[in-house]
């Protein structure tokens, strides 16, 4: 009953899923029935590594993700893992021929969260490739399911999907990552003297990924579409109550979504789809 393993492993990603993250959750039960199960794995592999390197200091964490790292290319290898995990998300990259390079240039992300604490340019550009853009083209792998010019066409606005969303992942949990972790991804800037000028600068580079993004979620096939586009929906509500946010209460807090309008949100975008006007 090698099948009830499988589904075992399948149900350890979709529990980490909504438990970690009720938004990222919510949005996955409205893409097709079909491909929900593989970007759980998808993401549930994602959580674990990124627990890793954020929280769990009283252990040797470079041994961990090391560890990590080949017992992951070990389940893609195999076809199989005693890892949860890793068996499901295996199960994944393999059904949907997922380019392993993106998985390399997570880790590269990965391992800078051990080793860096600020970022230049080019820096920061790369690492929001490894550590956003490439997990949103592993689920347009999924989304595509197969259809190599489909991909090559929305690879793009994938990306910035990615990126607009780690970005204002960097500015909801600014108290977190440079009070507790010490990390400063956003190149030039001093958080002990976060000016407007600085906030604007970053917002106004958000809003432009956030742009070329919209462009591909209306070309996504429909399976995936409406999903995504609640995710999107959830992310932008974000994006515009921290714009509103002075620099200083940015240090202070953690912006956050209430779950009420979240429902609002999805309601608003189940209608906006009926009426087919995304």
């Amino acid at each position: 009953m090698i099948e009830l393993f499988y589904n075992t492993s399948e149900q350890c990603s979709k529990i980490t899923t909504e438990l970690y993250s009720t938004s990222f959750s919510s949005a996955i039960k409205l893409l097709h029935k079909s491909l929900r199960t593989p970007i759980y794995n998808i993401y549930g592999f994602v959580r674990f590594a990124d627990e890793i390197v954020d929280t769990f200091h009283e252990y040797n964490k470079q041994e961990l993700l090391a560890e990590f790292k080949i017992e992951t290319y070990n389940a893609i290898k195999r076809g199989i893992s005693l890892n949860p995990i890793l068996q499901s998300f295996q199960t994944t990259v393999n059904q949907y021929k997922i380019d392993t390079h993106l998985i390399d240039a997570f880790f590269t992300s990965m391992e800078f969260d051990l080793s860096k604490s600020n970022y230049d340019s080019k820096g920061y550009n790369d690492y929001i490739y490894g550590s956003a853009e490439v997990v949103g083209l592993m689920c347009l792998f999924v989304f595509c399911e197969g259809n190599e010019e489909e991909y090559k066409k929305l690879k793009p606005s994938a990306q910035s999907l990615g990126a607009a969303f780690q970005k204002v992942n960097f500015l909801r949990d600014v108290k977190a990552d440079y009070q507790q972790l010490s990390r400063t991804y956003f190149p030039d800037v001093d958080f002990n003297n976060f000016t407007s000028s600085m906030k604007n600068k970053i917002e106004a580079d958000i809003a432009k990924d956030f742009e070329h993004a919209y462009t591909g979620i209306l070309q996504l096939p429909s399976k995936a579409r409406f999903g995504v586009y609640v995710a999107y929906k959830y992310y932008l509500s974000l994006f515009k109550k921290i714009k509103k946010t002075q620099p200083t209460k940015i240090l202070e807090t953690r912006i956050r979504i209430p779950d009420y309008y979240k429902a609002f949100i999805l309601a608003k975008a189940g209608v906006r789809t009926q009426l087919n006007i995304l």
